[in-house]
C-alpha cells in the first residue's frame, strides 16, 4: 500500500503540486513589542528559521498582535481556562460567545449571529442543514473548497454556474423544478480578490423564489465605510441594519464570514434572520457535535470589533498601500499579469506551476516572502503569486517587494 503513495506523491512533485510546511513565528514576539510599533513588525517573520519579510498572511488589519486582543485573550484565560471542554449546546457557550454573537450581528446589520469555531466548519455544517435531497444548489466556480464540500454533503443537486455570470446563473434558476433552491458565492473570490455583485444576486434569488449564501471571508472587516464587509460596500446592511431599499428584503440572505482573517483571531459565523440561524443551530453537525472554540478565542474577537470601530486608520492604511503596489507594478512593467482587485488580495498571474515557483523562490532569496498559489487551488496554467496586504505594512515594505519582483523577472 504505501508504495501506491510513493507513486502518488511522486507525480505530485513532478508537476511541480506538492506543498510544503514550514515553521513560522513572529520574528519580534508580540509582548516584545511596544504599542507605538506594533503595526510596523506583526509582518515580519521567522520562516523556517530565516527571517522574512512576509506578503502571505490573511491579517489584513494587522490585529493579530495588537495589543487590545492580547490583553483580552489574557483576561479571558484568567477567568475561563484554556479549554470550552464541550459543545456550545452542551456546556461549551460562554458569557463570551453570547455578547460576541451580539456584537457580530449588530456589527453587519442582521438580527442574529452563530458563533462557528473555524470557517471551514460553518461552511461544511450550513449547508446541509439548509439544503438536502431534492433540492438544487447552484454554485461559483470559483466558490472556496469548503463551500463545495457542504454542498457535496447536502446531496441537493449541484449546478455550477461560471463565474460571475449573472445571465447563466438566471437560465440555471429558471430551469430548476427544485423544491428549494440556494444560490452559493464566495463574496470576495479568495484568489482572484473580485467582489461578487451581491445586489443583483438578491435581486436574482427574489425573483426566482432562491436563498443567497455568501462567504465574505475576504470582505469582513475589509470593505465597506466602517469595515463591516461586503453587505456595507454595497449598501445592503451594515452598522445601523438593513439600508432603507432592502429593508424587509434579507429573510433570503445567509451571511457568512470568518474571523481569522481582517479580525486576527479564529473562527467564523452565520448570520442572517433569527429563524434561519436558530435552524442552523439545530442542524448543523458540525456545530452540535464538536467542541467550541474556547472564551479566550471570543475574548479578544470582540477586542477586535472594538478595535475595527475606533482605528479607522487602519483600513485608509490598506487601501492606499493597494494603491502604492498597484502603481509600483504598472510603473515596473513586469512581464506578468496583476489582476483587477479592490482589496487586500493582489494575484500576481505568472502561468505554469514552475514559474512561480521559480519566481518565489527568487523573492525568497531576497528575504521576502509570497506564497505561489497552484492548482487545484486555481485554474491550470494560472499558478500566481498571491500577494496578500496589511494595514501592518509600510509604504517602504510595498517598495521593497516592488524592488525584489523587479530582480525575479
Amino acid at each position: 500500500m504505501t508504495g501506491l503513495f510513493d507513486r502518488e506523491l511522486g507525480q505530485l512533485h513532478a508537476a511541480h503540486l506538492a506543498r510544503h510546511r514550514r515553521q513560522v513565528q513572529p520574528a519580534v514576539p508580540p509582548a516584545d513589542l511596544a504599542p507605538h510599533d506594533e503595526a510596523l513588525r506583526a509582518n515580519t517573520y521567522v520562516i523556517d528559521g530565516q527571517t522574512r519579510l512576509s506578503f502571505g498572511s490573511n491579517d489584513y488589519l494587522g490585529l493579530s498582535q495588537h495589543p487590545a486582543l492580547l490583553s483580552a485573550a489574557h483576561e479571558a484565560i484568567n477567568r475561563y481556562g484554556v479549554g470550552a471542554t464541550a459543545s456550545p449546546l452542551v456546556c461549551g457557550h460562554s458569557p463570551e460567545h453570547d455578547a460576541l454573537e451580539r456584537e457580530l450581528a449588530e456589527r453587519v446589520g442582521l438580527p442574529r449571529a452563530l458563533y462557528f469555531y473555524a470557517g471551514y466548519a460553518a461552511n461544511v455544517g450550513a449547508v446541509p442543514a439548509l439544503v438536502g435531497r431534492g433540492d438544487a444548489v447552484f454554485s461559483d466556480a470559483l466558490n472556496h473548497a469548503c463551500l463545495i464540500d457542504g454542498i457535496r454533503l447536502s446531496r441537493a443537486d449541484l449546478h455550477v454556474v461560471p463565474h460571475a455570470d449573472l445571465r447563466a446563473l438566471e437560465q440555471a434558476l429558471q430551469a430548476s423544478t427544485a423544491r428549494r433552491k440556494l444560490v452559493v458565492t464566495d463574496a470576495v473570490f479568495s484568489m482572484d480578490g473580485n467582489v461578487a455583485d451581491v445586489p443583483a444576486l438578491l435581486e436574482l434569488c427574489e425573483r426566482h423564489d432562491a436563498w443567497l449564501m455568501i462567504d465574505d471571508a475576504h470582505g469582513f472587516g475589509v470593505l465597506g465605510p466602517h469595515a463591516e464587509g461586503t453587505l456595507a460596500h454595497h449598501g445592503i446592511a451594515g452598522i445601523g441594519g438593513p439600508s432603507p431599499a432592502w429593508r424587509g428584503r434579507l429573510d433570503r440572505l445567509i451571511y457568512m464570514a470568518t474571523l481569522g482573517k481582517a479580525a486576527g483571531v479564529a473562527g467564523a459565523f452565520v448570520a442572517g434572520e433569527p429563524s434561519m440561524v436558530e435552524w442552523v443551530m439545530q442542524k448543523a453537525r458540525t456545530y452540535m457535535f464538536a467542541t467550541a472554540a474556547p472564551a479566550m478565542v471570543a475574548a479578544p474577537l470582540r477586542a477586535a470589533l472594538r478595535v475595527m470601530a475606533d482605528e479607522p486608520q487602519r483600513r485608509l492604511h490598506l487601501q492606499a498601500l493597494r494603491q502604492r503596489l498597484r502603481e509600483g507594478v504598472q510603473s515596473a512593467r513586469l512581464p506578468w499579469t496583476l489582476m483587477p482587485s479592490e482589496t487586500a488580495i493582489q494575484p500576481l498571474v505568472i502561468g505554469s506551476n514552475e514559474d512561480a515557483l521559480a519566481v518565489m523562490a527568487r523573492l525568497d532569496e531576497q528575504g521576502v516572502w509570497v506564497p505561489a498559489i497552484r492548482p487545484p487551488t486555481v485554474p491550470e496554467g494560472t499558478a500566481r503569486l498571491r500577494i496578500s496586504l496589511s494595514a501592518a505594512h509600510t509604504g517602504e515594505q510595498i517598495d521593497r517587494l516592488l524592488q525584489a519582483l523587479a530582480r525575479a523577472t
